[in-house]
């Protein structure tokens, strides 16, 4: 008995047939223009990233699993999914490895003031810089330490850094010298000349980055942020970048994206912008379909499946 699935998101012939060959009877709708017909009843598994603004999933009678392509599922109707017992899984990993290089890319890119060299050789302007750090003996805290904290770990601790870490409980991880439990927050921050966040949104962590935080960071401490533009409150990120409590960030998520025209962060000399681009890479569709993959095979065959989320936690 075959199994109706949608797609939001075309894998491409040879790859949609091996899908179909588990026992699938897939219809392809771009996620742009998806919305529910009659014809789509019979749907037990949806495969998308984000056709919740115009897809009614709660019309889905015999939908049972939903398979996103992001790791973040903030764009996703909880409550709905909750009271209709379906099951709800992520990416997790999927983009970890080039988002874990976009990390170390960016704290190198600040501690050797590159934004500053490129804007010289623009303008072709001879200036050297004698302001340059390095990143070897430095501590990088990262609040989160799931796979993306850990692929940037595991990249950073070849430099020679201190890699401290905050999650829930404090468990160890590897990578990182030494762990903190999220209520000691504040403790580990103060060691740290970077701060990386790569911790899941959740109505926990919104705004987590605060003023009262942000002023128990050290002095010209250096900012990234992979995780969601939320985490941050953008009008206490301004204020301390224009005082030089925080001596550089590099942002690659926002409040509100698009990033606004007329956001103060743009025209900030100490502001590294990414246009929520640090997930892709020449890999990403092939991880991506192997994780799809993988799952619709266990689904179909009544086994356990990866990256289930827990819908009371958010991640």
């Amino acid at each position: 008995m075959t199994i109706k699935a949608i797609f939001t998101y075309n894998y491409g012939e040879e790859r949609m047939g091996k899908i179909s060959n588990l026992g699938y009877n897939i219809e392809y709708i771009d996620e742009k223009i998806i919305t529910y017909k009659n014809t789509l009843k019979d749907t037990e598994v949806l495969v998308c990233y984000d056709p919740f603004k115009t897809l009614d999933i709660g019309k889905f009678n015999k939908l049972k699993y939903i398979q996103l392509s992001s790791i973040g599922i903030d764009q996703v109707p909880i409550t709905i999914i909750k009271n209709n017992n379906i099951t709800l899984c992520n990416n997790k990993g999927g983009y970890s490895i080039p988002m874990g290089e976009w990390i170390v890319l960016k704290i190198l890119e600040m501690f050797k003031n590159s934004k500053t060299a490129y804007e010289n050789q623009r303008n072709k302007k001879w200036k050297m810089d004698m302001s340059l750090l390095e990143l070897y003996g430095k501590t990088v805290g990262f609040i989160g330490t799931g796979s993306i904290a850990q692929e940037g770990a595991k990249r950073l601790s070849a430099f020679g850094v201190n890699i401290l870490g905050i999650n829930t409980n404090g468990k160890n991880v590897q990578f990182f010298d030494k762990c903190f439990d999220i209520g000691n927050i504040k403790t580990m921050i103060k060691y740290c000349d970077v701060i990386v966040l790569a911790i899941p949104y959740t109505k926990e962590t919104h705004h987590l980055i605060n003023k009262e935080l942000i002023n128990n960071m050290r002095d010209n401490v250096f900012l990234v942020n992979v995780a969601r533009g939320t985490i941050i409150d953008e009008e206490a990120l301004i204020e301390a970048l224009k005082s030089k409590k925080i001596k550089m960030a590099a942002l690659d998520v926002f409040e509100n994206e698009p990033l606004n025209k007329d956001s103060l962060l743009w025209d900030l000399d100490n502001v590294i912008i990414n246009s929520h681009n640090s997930w892709v890479s020449d890999n990403k569709d092939m991880r991506r379909y192997e994780l799809i993959y993988d799952n619709l095979r266990r689904y179909k065959n009544g086994e356990k499946l990866l990256n289930t989320v827990d819908l009371d936690r958010g991640y």
